[in-house]
C-alpha cells in the first residue's frame, strides 16, 4: 500500500513539474529567440510569431492598392486597316484587294487627372483609330501625343468630363526582390483583373539592351500597358511582356520599369521625343568564345572593350580593360543593371562611375552626352551627326554619315557618305534620319539622295 502511494504522489509531481514547464515557456508569445551571428548567441525576446516581417500572404492587406489601381486602369482599343489581297500580286506589292479593319486591345495606366495615359507602344502601334474605355465603362476617342518603340512605352490622351483617378509614378530602383506586387489590366477582354506576385527579379535583358522588371504576378494577352504596383499602390512598372512558348502565362512577366517609363513620358511632353544620355563606351557580349577564353564572362560588372570617340567617356579618360563596377553608388553586376539606370538620364547629366582598373578601384565623373549614331529602320544603315571636319570635307551643314552598312546593302558602295534626304525629305541629324526611315512603307519604292568625298550627288533608288 505504501508503495502505491508514493508512486501516485510521485507522478503527481512529475505532472505539476510539466505542467508549469508548459505554461512558462509555451504560453508565452514573449519567448526568446535564438540566431547564430559571428559564433555568438544573439537573444532577442522582442519578437512574436506573428510580427515577423513576410511571415505569411495573409498579413498582407492588398485590398487599398486595388481599389486605387483598377479605377486608374483603362482597356486601349486599337483600330488598324489592312488589307485582304486577291491575288499574289497583291500580297507582294500591297497593291488592290479589299479594306478590313482589325482590331487588337491591350491596356493602360492614366498617370494626370486631365486624362494622360501610358501604354506600351504595341499596344497602340499603327493605329488608325484609338479608343479608351474606363472602369466606369465611359468610352473616349483617344489622340496619340508620343511613342519610343525602343522603351515600348507610348503616351496619349483623352478629354473626359472633370478630373480622372490616376496612379502616381513610384521609385522602381527602390524595389527589392521578394517584394509584394500587384499587375492590373484587360487580359483576353477580362477588365480589371487583379493578379498578385513578387518581384522575381531586377535588370533582366531580354535582348532589347534594355533593364526590366520580373515578376511571378499573372499577365495575360491583354495586361499589356497595364500597371505593376506596389502595396501601397504606388506604380513601379509597366506590364509589357510574357516569356511563353504557348502565347500564354507560364509563370513569367516583364514591366517597364517605373523610372524609365516616367523618363520616357516626361522627354515626350518636354522635347517631343526621348532624349537618351550615354557614356559611350563599347562592350562585349560575355558569352563570346573571346570572352569565355579571357574569363570577361566571371566579370562582376561590365568591362569596356573600347571607348566611342568624342564622348563623356573619353572626356573622363576611362580605359578599354576598365570594368564598371559601380553608377552614382548603384551597384553594377552586369550590362543590364547599367542600362536600366542610364536610361532614366538624360543628356548632359552627370554621374559618378567607379571603375575597377588593375585592381584598384576609383571614381571618376562622367558627363552624358547625346547619341552619335544609331541604326534606322527598313534599310539598317548605321549613320552619325557630322562632325565639323565632316561639315568642311563633304561642304555639306546637313545629312548624317553613313558608319555601317548590313549584308544586302554592302555592294552599293554607301558606307562613308553622307545621307542627305530619303523620298526628297531632307535629313538634319540621326534622331530626324531613324524618324523619316520609320515612316517608309514596305510596299512602295524609297530613293534616298547621298554626297561623297568629291562633292558628287548620287541618287539611288530601291524597291
Amino acid at each position: 500500500m505504501k508503495k502505491i502511494a508514493s508512486t501516485f504522489f510521485i507522478a503527481l509531481f512529475a505532472g505539476a513539474i510539466t505542467l508549469g514547464s508548459y505554461k512558462l515557456f509555451f504560453e508565452n508569445n514573449n519567448y526568446a529567440v535564438i540566431t547564430q551571428d559571428e559564433g555568438h548567441s544573439v537573444f532577442n525576446t522582442s519578437l512574436t510569431p506573428t510580427s515577423a516581417k513576410g511571415a505569411g500572404i495573409n498579413e498582407v492587406d492588398f485590398t487599398v492598392a486595388a481599389e486605387n489601381t483598377v479605377n486608374a486602369v483603362v482597356h486601349v482599343k486599337n483600330v488598324t486597316v489592312g488589307r485582304t489581297p486577291h491575288n499574289l500580286m497583291d500580297f507582294f506589292y500591297g497593291s488592290g484587294g479589299n479594306e478590313r479593319p482589325q482590331v487588337g486591345t491591350g491596356s493602360g495606366v492614366i498617370i494626370s487627372q486631365d486624362g494622360y495615359i501610358v501604354t506600351n507602344n504595341h499596344v497602340i502601334s499603327k493605329a488608325n483609330q484609338l479608343q479608351v474605355t474606363l472602369n466606369n465603362n465611359k468610352t473616349y476617342d483617344a489622340e496619340l501625343i508620343g511613342t519610343d518603340p525602343n522603351s515600348d512605352i507610348a503616351l496619349i490622351k483623352i478629354d473626359a468630363e472633370g478630373n480622372l483617378p490616376y496612379l502616381a509614378f513610384g521609385d522602381s530602383d527602390d524595389m527589392k526582390i521578394g517584394e509584394w506586387v500587384l499587375a492590373v489590366g484587360n487580359p483576353f477582354n477580362l477588365t480589371s483583373t487583379v493578379t498578385a506576385g513578387i518581384v522575381s527579379a531586377k535588370a533582366r535583358d531580354l535582348g532589347k539592351n534594355q533593364s526590366f522588371i520580373q515578376t511571378d504576378a499573372a499577365v495575360n494577352p491583354g495586361n499589356s500597358g497595364g500597371a505593376l504596383v506596389n502595396t501601397n499602390g504606388d506604380l513601379i512598372g509597366i506590364n509589357t511582356a510574357i516569356t511563353s512558348q504557348t502565347g500564354s502565362y507560364v509563370g513569367y512577366s516583364f514591366a517597364v520599369p517605373s523610372n524609365i517609363a516616367k523618363k520616357v513620358v516626361d522627354d515626350i511632353l518636354e522635347y517631343g521625343n526621348v532624349q537618351k544620355g550615354i557614356l559611350g563606351i563599347k562592350t562585349l557580349n560575355i558569352n563570346t568564345p573571346y570572352a569565355i577564353e579571357k574569363g570577361l564572362n566571371e566579370i562582376e560588372g561590365v568591362y569596356i572593350s573600347g571607348i566611342e570617340e568624342g564622348t563623356g567617356a573619353e572626356d573622363a579618360e576611362l580605359q578599354e580593360g576598365d570594368v564598371i563596377k559601380k553608377v552614382d553608388n548603384i551597384k553594377v553586376r552586369k550590362f543590364a543593371d547599367l542600362t536600366g539606370y542610364l536610361s532614366a538620364k538624360r543628356p548632359d547629366d552627370s554621374v559618378e562611375v567607379t571603375i575597377d582598373r588593375d585592381g584598384e578601384e576609383f571614381t571618376v565623373p562622367v558627363m552624358l552626352k547625346k547619341r552619335q549614331t544609331v541604326i534606322i529602320p527598313v534599310m539598317g544603315l548605321e549613320v552619325k551627326n557630322l562632325s565639323k571636319d565632316d561639315n568642311k570635307k563633304f561642304k555639306t551643314k546637313t545629312g548624317v554619315k553613313i558608319v555601317g552598312v548590313p549584308e544586302t546593302y554592302r555592294g552599293y558602295g554607301l558606307e562613308g557618305k553622307v545621307l542627305l534626304s530619303v523620298d526628297d525629305k531632307e535629313i538634319n541629324d540621326i534622331e530626324e534620319a531613324r524618324s523619316l526611315f520609320g515612316n517608309i512603307s514596305r510596299y512602295g519604292k524609297t530613293s534616298i539622295t547621298m554626297v561623297n568625298e568629291k562633292g558628287e550627288r548620287e541618287r539611288l533608288i530601291f524597291q
